[in-house]
Parts: C-alpha cells; structure tokens; sequence
C-alpha cells in the first residue's frame, strides 16, 4: 500500500510536467459521466412498464434527485475531505475516488434491479457523489503546482474532462442500454454495472501515472517571465479556515453557486428538454446526441474561457459570463417558440461553454486572492456552492416543469418562466462578482476600522 503514499509521487526534478495532464484527464473524463445521467431519466422512467411508464414506474421528480444528491455530495465531500487530499496526495485520493464512484455504479444496478430507489440515491448519490468530489479536486491543486506560470490554462487542463465526460458516457450508456435491452428489461441495471468496471479501471491509469512536483521545482525560465501576484493577495497564503472567514471567499461562493444553479438546469434535464420543447423533431438517440454536444463544450469551454482569463482577468471572465448567459437564458423561451431547434441548440452550447468555464477558472481565481498554501482545501470548501447549486439547479427546472404541465401548460411552454428565473439568477451572480475586489480589500483591514 505504500504506492499510494505522496512520498512514493514524487517526481525526478527532470520529468516532463506535460505527462500529467492525461492522469488527471483518466479521472475527470470517468466522473464527468455525472452528466450525462440524464439519458437514464426516461428509461428508469419505464423500469416496470418496458414499453411505456407504468403503475410503480419512477416519475421524473424521482429521478431527478440522483442527480441533486450526487452533486450535492460532491460539494460536501470536497469540502470535508479538502484537506485531506492536500496531507495525502493526489494518488491516493484518486485511488479512493475509484473505489466509490465505480462501487456507486455497482451499488445503484442492484437498485435498479431490486427496484428499490433509496439504493440507488445511496449508490450513485451519496457514494458515487463522494467518489465525484475527491475526484475533483485531487488533481486540481497538482496540475497548478506543476503550472504556476499558467494557473488558468493548468485548472482548464485539469477540470474540462469533467465537462467531457458526458461525450464518453452519453453514448456509452445509450449503447449499452440498447444492447442490454430486452422484453423483460430496458438494460438500465446491466449498463450500470458495466458502467461501474469500465470507470473504476480508466480511473486506475490517472491512480497510476500521477506524480507531484519535488520541493522547490519550478519550470525552466519561469521566475523571469511569472507575472507579479495580485497586491491584495498575501505573499505566503492564507490556510483553508481563514479564508473561509473572509468576505472575498463568500462573494467568490456566489458567484460559482449563481453560474452553476442556471447552468445545471439545463444539463439535468437536458435530453428530456430539448425532446419536449421540439416534439416530433428530436427522437431519444437526437436528444443524447445533443448531451454528448453539450458535453463537448463544457469540456471547450473550461479549457478555453480558464486560459482567456489569464490573459482577460477572472473577474472581467466572469463579468462575461453573467452578461451574455442572461441574455441567452431570457432569449431561449422565444427560440423554442420558432420551432427550429437549431438556435435552441446554438444558445445552449453558449451557455453551458460558460458553465464549464466557470469552474475551470474559479480555482485560479482562488490562487489569486488567496495565494497556493491551501488553495485545493480553499477549492474544497468553495464547492458547497455546487451543493446547494445541484439542489436550485434541477429542482427549479423539473418541479417548474410539473406544476406547470398541471396547470395545464403544454410541455414545450413549460420550460419558459424557469428561464427567464434563470437570467434573473445570473444578474445576482453579476453583482457579487463586481464586489469581489472592494470585499477583499475590506476584509484586510482591521476590525477597529470597519465598525
């Protein structure tokens, strides 16, 4: 067992940082899957029924909260386990990631099979969602010590695989069901369990290939080229508990909540979305292909948008973010009404390219208030935000969704009002994000002179 200790990580002063990049991709591409889960919502839908929902059968409101619970669990895991993974290595936490987010697969299948639901919020929920969050941030601090010269490109590097996943496990699972597929079993429980050891064993090519810089290294001719730190943050870094105690960390809290909240309601139910807003025009296979497409740019996106904001700022990156995903929300429900999915489309990509690349940037964002010390147990803490995001998110969009059907809105309308709450939402993540710098600069001064 001693593999998996950060000392046995340690890599030769000479080795090439560009090897790191793919370990963390194996992981983020596995968990990434977490995306894509909504192409199981129709078929557990129909788990009795075969054919067509029956009596017993899980409704959307059901499903939906594997959803909100594994993410809800990713933030809470990252939080709580945040500095752990910076005392163990990424190694080790990539090791432990595997092993629940592969057993959560394992765990939800017999669910599915006995039918039982609370198996499967335990399985893919709670065990899979913490396999999500030590995941996450595992490789997120080592690829910015092995890039401190590009803290947004490194992040980007890090995190769009987690955006891409869904590129992976989109089709996957839709060609699995479909091969597992039969008159006694819509193939969901036996996808799952495939699912399961096929992820636990890419994730163990990351476990395998990661390494952590050794003491003192640094890239060839950086110091000359490093750009000066941002004045206001401290020359060595601030611990996880202190920066947690400060204003700038709860603005930077809301605006990755607000961007998430609009972001991932749209990508929980974004199959059985795209196919109700355009009836007759998107069959089941169009809808995951639409996933698989939002897929793609979340993954651009957190490459693109986390390198720009080295060159443009985090703040004016997420200044963009805001403006244009607001104006797309308010824009979406009279591009539904055109009956041409193509601008729905066009829209959606924008705005989950921006999604995705809010995350990749908040950790450079973070480096650069509160310096490297603890900046993955800071980034651990920060994703309780995607906790409470992954409760908004989906619920707005899917208990939106009913009560409106109810009330006897026809479902390609029923989407328009969570929208346009959306946009509203974003406006709020505006504000907080303009109050960053002024928030830090009072949260360095001394308590006497704030009262």
């Amino acid at each position: 067992m001693s593999f998996f200790d950060k000392a046995h990580t340690v890599a030769d002063p000479q080795y090439n940082r560009w090897l790191i990049p793919p370990a963390a991709l194996a992981v983020h591409l596995c968990i990434g899957q977490a995306y894509a889960l909504s192409v199981f919502n129709l078929p557990m839908s129909r788990l009795i029924g075969i054919d067509a929902p029956a009596a017993g059968d899980w409704g959307l409101t059901t499903t939906v909260w594997i959803f909100n619970i594994a993410f809800f669990f990713l933030g809470v895991s990252a939080a709580i386990f945040g500095k752990w993974v910076e005392q163990a290595g990424p190694r080790k936490a990539m090791f432990v990631a595997a092993l629940c987010f592969g057993g959560g697969f394992l765990v939800s299948a017999l669910g599915v099979y006995l039918h039982t639901i609370w198996l499967v919020y335990l399985g893919y929920g709670a065990l899979g969602g913490i396999g999500l969050g030590i995941g996450y941030i595992s490789p997120v601090s080592t690829l910015m010590k092995w890039f401190p010269d590009r803290p947004g490109m490194a992040t980007g590097l890090a995190i769009m695989g987690f955006g891409g996943g869904a590129m992976i496990g989109s089709p996957l699972a839709v060609g699995l069901m479909d091969f597992y597929a039969s008159p006694a079993s819509v193939g969901v429980w036996e996808t799952m369990l495939s699912m399961g050891i096929i992820y636990f064993c890419m994730m163990m090519f990351g476990v395998w290939n990661i390494r952590v810089p050794a003491p003192g290294w640094q890239p060839a001719r950086w110091q000359a080229a490093a750009p000066a730190a941002p004045p206001a943050a401290p020359s060595a870094g601030m611990d996880a508990n202190t920066a947690i105690r400060t204003r700038p960390f709860w603005m930077v809290w809301l605006v990755l909540c607000t961007n998430v909240t609009a972001g991932i309601g749209i990508l929980a139910q974004a199959s059985p979305m795209i196919q109700e807003m355009f009836t007759g025009q998107i069959t089941a296979a169009a809808a995951a292909g639409f996933v698989g497409l939002l897929s793609l740019f979340n993954l651009l996106g957190r490459f693109f948008w986390s390198s720009l904001s080295d060159k443009l700022g985090r703040k004016w990156t997420y200044t963009v973010f805001f403006v244009l995903g607001a104006t797309l929300y308010a824009a979406i429900p009279s591009l539904g009404g055109l009956s041409s999915p193509v601008l729905f489309v066009l829209a959606a990509i924008v705005i989950v390219s921006m999604y995705g690349g809010g995350f990749a940037t908040v950790p450079a964002y973070l480096r650069d208030l509160f310096g490297m010390k603890q900046v993955g147990a800071i980034h651990g803490r920060l994703l309780t935000a995607w906790s409470t995001a992954a409760i908004l998110g989906p619920s707005l969009v899917t208990y939106l969704r009913e009560y409106q059907i109810s009330a006897g809105v026809a479902p390609a309308d029923a989407y328009s009002t969570t929208m346009y709450i959306m946009a509203g939402i974003l406006f709020v993540g505006l504000t907080a994000n303009l109050l960053v710098n002024k928030s830090f600069e009072l949260a360095l001064k001394p308590q006497t002179e704030n009262a």
